[in-house]
């Protein structure tokens, strides 16, 4: 069993820049693909960023390449995402995920666990 809590979201102009954490519980938090989400308003949970178990392989949506990095610390059992140049369309709540011992996981239904979502509000 895995519990994430996600934190570092808020309010910040267009061109700015966030840094969303995602702590997870558990000793093995190492082997578990980690994923990040965002779901706007009236709309699906679309798909961000994702690594494999190993941290090896990345995968990044098209709207947030060269924008967003996704990384981890597996001494603090924390996965993050960096984003930077951010804008208005950016505004959603995010979600982290994680799934054992995977590759890179781009769809919602491939994930075992499910934070509760952090709030990010880009103001143009």
């Amino acid at each position: 069993q895995v519990q994430l809590v996600e934190s570092g979201g808020g309010l910040v102009q267009a061109g700015g820049s966030l840094r969303l954490s995602c702590a997870a519980s558990g000793r093995t938090f190492s082997k578990y693909a980690m994923g990040w989400f965002r779901q706007a308003p009236g709309k699906e949970r679309d798909f961000v960023a994702a690594f494999s178990w190993t941290g090896i392989s990345t995968s990044y949506a098209d709207s947030v390449k060269g924008r967003f990095t996704i990384s981890r610390d597996n001494a603090k059992n924390t996965a993050y995402l960096q984003m930077n140049s951010l804008k208005p369309e950016d505004t959603a709540v995010y979600y982290c995920a994680a799934a054992y011992l995977r590759g890179v996981i781009v769809n919602t239904d491939e994930y075992d666990y499910w934070g509760q979502g952090t709030q990010v509000t880009v103001s143009s």
